[in-house]
């Protein structure tokens, strides 16, 4: 059994792992990119581990240090410590969710997870705490002969099908049984728009326990999946013909407990931080997106024609913009940025978001008047005349923006805003000099 609430000390967990047979402990840490990275121990070593002890090569993770200061440090976070329900009964694996640190009990400032802290203690200065609840969205495709992933599928299921129809309908309800056993609270799932598209919601949360429920989700999500001989991918966009997948972010502030998006006797419903939050995100909102969306392929699912916000505007009810306000004026008004997909880095997505939304309340920046009516359906001069911009269009356009704009580079510290924006510039340069399919069909018997 674990600890109701989930806050463990260094002699509860040495207690459980001896209680419940737990023979392996994985130490994880998110690097730069998002990909959840580990280093396993043996239970003889789970004393050390949680001392703080456990040293790995940095210089062997992207984005992280030289192999002359190479020497980096895990710190386990104790109340992240969880059983995999999936690994056997007799020889169990447990995990711990580390921060990553430099010798001398310094930070590692590289370290994803503590570029989202040091945002969360500006909240928390500022009498504020960060709550969000993500929306992930992921597809379920075959393996081929050799175990590799396909973009293949039998399905042809649609937006809320179900059964015989929907085929991933025994995995997905597995992934929400697993996900309970782990203590999420699961508050709906269904199938996607797209054939093999799938989402899983969980209940909201504080900042930091988002994030890392995230990068939980993924790994549950993707080892369930495999047991039922499919793969699950985060990929945005997958298939060009359908839908892409995003993670639609919801974000609110409370203080003493009470949401201060809220005001119910606002037009909108909406506080006067709520608007200066808006305006925040607004104003940086072509930097963040080279956080929230990534990759190469992330730009094919922000094209117009599939559902993707693609425009920088603002809604209280309206699913064309960008950002829009569920539930405005009740204590669950929230904004809901509808850009970001699922193979962002979550603490690094959800510190620019939060810092920008802060140096919107400290500023006071009004945001744009709201567009009520689908943007989607309006004329280029219609759009010109309200000032409605667009996102960017590619990586690199992204990437540019970024450099341009110094409030979200100091965000990330010039750790990580350097080494991202110089690896997401190679990344483009290698997709650049591809020459795909698509160009020889296109080409090659014309010219």
């Amino acid at each position: 059994m674990q600890l109701a609430g989930k806050k463990y000390t260094k002699e509860d967990i040495l207690r459980l792992v001896e209680e419940e047979d737990v023979e392996f402990i994985r130490l994880q840490f998110t690097d730069m990119f998002g990909c959840l990275k580990n280093m396993a121990i043996t239970s003889s070593q789970l004393e050390k581990a949680l001392d703080n002890r456990c040293m790995f090569d940095g210089s062997a993770i992207d984005g992280f240090v030289k192999i002359e200061e190479s020497d980096l440090f895990l710190h386990p976070d104790l109340d992240t410590f969880e059983i995999f329900p999936w690994r056997p009964q007799q020889g169990k694996v447990a995990r711990l969710i580390c921060d990553v640190y430099r010798p001398g009990d310094k930070p590692f400032e590289g370290d994803p997870r503590y570029i989202l802290k040091t945002a969360l203690k500006e909240a928390e200065e500022m009498g504020y705490t960060f709550y969000v609840g993500p929306e992930c969205e992921f597809f379920l495709f075959h393996m081929d002969e050799n175990a590799m992933p396909t973009t293949i599928t039998h399905e042809q299921a649609g937006y809320f099908d179900l059964g015989p129809v929907d085929r991933g309908e025994n995995a997905r309800r597995d992934m929400v049984l697993t996900l309970e056993d782990m203590g999420f609270v699961v508050e709906t799932s269904h199938h996607e728009a797209a054939p093999a598209q799938h989402e899983i919601d969980f209940e909201y949360d504080e900042a930091l326990a988002t994030a890392d429920n995230i990068m939980t989700f993924k790994l549950t999500v993707k080892t369930i999946a495999k047991r039922h001989g499919l793969h699950a991918t985060f990929m945005p966009k997958p298939k060009a013909e359908v839908n892409g997948s995003g993670m639609h972010i919801n974000m609110s502030l409370s203080r003493d407990g009470r949401n201060i998006f809220q005001d119910a006797g606002d037009e909108n419903g909406l506080s006067r931080e709520a608007y200066y939050f808006i305006g925040g995100i607004l104003k940086h909102i072509r930097a963040i997106t080279a956080i929230t969306n990534p990759l190469v392929n992330s730009y094919k699912r922000l094209v117009p024609g599939f559902e993707a916000p693609v425009y920088i505007a603002w809604s209280t009810a309206n699913r064309s913009p960008l950002l829009r306000i569920p539930a405005a004026g009740s204590e669950k008004t929230r904004i809901e940025l509808r850009s970001p997909d699922p193979a962002a880095n979550p603490y690094l997505a959800l510190a620019v978001c939060l810092r920008a939304g802060l140096e919107g309340i400290r500023e006071k920046t009004e945001p744009p008047k709201s567009v009520n009516c689908n943007i989607f359906a309006m004329t280029e001069d219609e759009k010109k005349l309200m000032g409605i911009e667009r996102l960017p269009g590619t990586l690199i356009e992204a990437v540019e923006e970024l450099e341009k704009d110094e409030f979200i580079r100091e965000t990330l510290g010039e750790h990580v805003a350097n080494k991202y924006i110089e690896a997401k510039k190679e990344e483009w340069n290698r997709y650049r000099a591809q020459v795909t399919d698509w160009e020889i069909n296109e080409y090659l018997n014309r010219f």
